[in-house]
């Protein structure tokens, strides 16, 4: 029997319904000293639930481990994101989703980002489709997903282009943008390494590429 496929989600939270499909989480603030770790909340903002559906969605035997990073507000930091990814890869995740993005490149977290590539985890972060680079998905070795109208839910395109490496479909549960894309993509990534578990990163993102249903970004023609 093959392994479960360890996902690691880093967001704010997850739904109590997704529980069966959570193999461990916990909760990362700020403190006056810099950060602790605790028991998880309840996601107040619904986007960690919304990111771990997306995930399931294509990956339904996933095991997720949820690092609750968001406060109430939406608020997180690199010190915290940067906590939550040496936490995950004390648990052993294979892939970890970042639905989100900081302007602020922080040693703390290039320096967390890069030990996990080193140690053969595959990250995924959301990148937006215009605009400035944000971190971590700016980073080396991050692969870049945003979200491609024209995929359906089966989908993903390779884009290639300045701001992202692929898409995906853009909307679940109600809620749309990079941060879902990324997600879907993360959960199509899951379902390959489900049915091809001995796939190095390289040859998983060669394959993905090879599978992506469009390539290029999309050409607008306006009046």
């Amino acid at each position: 029997m093959r392994p479960d496929v360890r996902v690691g989600v880093v967001d704010s939270g997850f739904a109590d319904s997704q529980s069966a499909s959570v193999s461990g989480a916990r909760r990362f603030f700020l403190t006056d000293d810099g950060h602790a770790d605790d028991a998880p909340v309840a996601d107040a903002l619904g986007h960690g639930s919304a990111v771990c559906a997306a995930i399931l969605a294509h990956a339904p035997g996933a095991r997720l481990c949820v690092a609750q990073v968001f406060d109430q507000r939406g608020v997180t930091s690199p010190l915290q994101i940067a906590a939550a990814l040496h936490w995950l890869g004390e648990q052993g995740v294979r892939v970890i989703n970042l639905s989100l993005g900081v302007r602020q490149d922080r040693p703390i977290l290039r320096e967390a980002v890069a030990e996990l590539i080193e140690a053969g985890v595959l990250l995924c972060a959301s990148s937006p489709a215009r605009g400035e680079p944000v971190f971590p998905a700016s980073y080396p070795g991050v692969v870049r997903v945003t979200g491609d109208a024209r995929c359906g839910a089966g989908e993903w395109s390779w884009l290639d282009s300045p701001q992202a490496d692929f898409g995906a479909a853009v909307k679940v549960a109600g809620r749309s943008g990079a941060s879902l894309g990324c997600a879907a993509f993360t959960g199509h990534l899951a379902a390959l390494l489900a049915e091809r578990p001995e796939l190095s990163n390289v040859q998983l993102v060669e394959v993905m590429r090879e599978r992506a249903v469009y390539r290029g970004i999309e050409r607008r023609v306006g009046p």
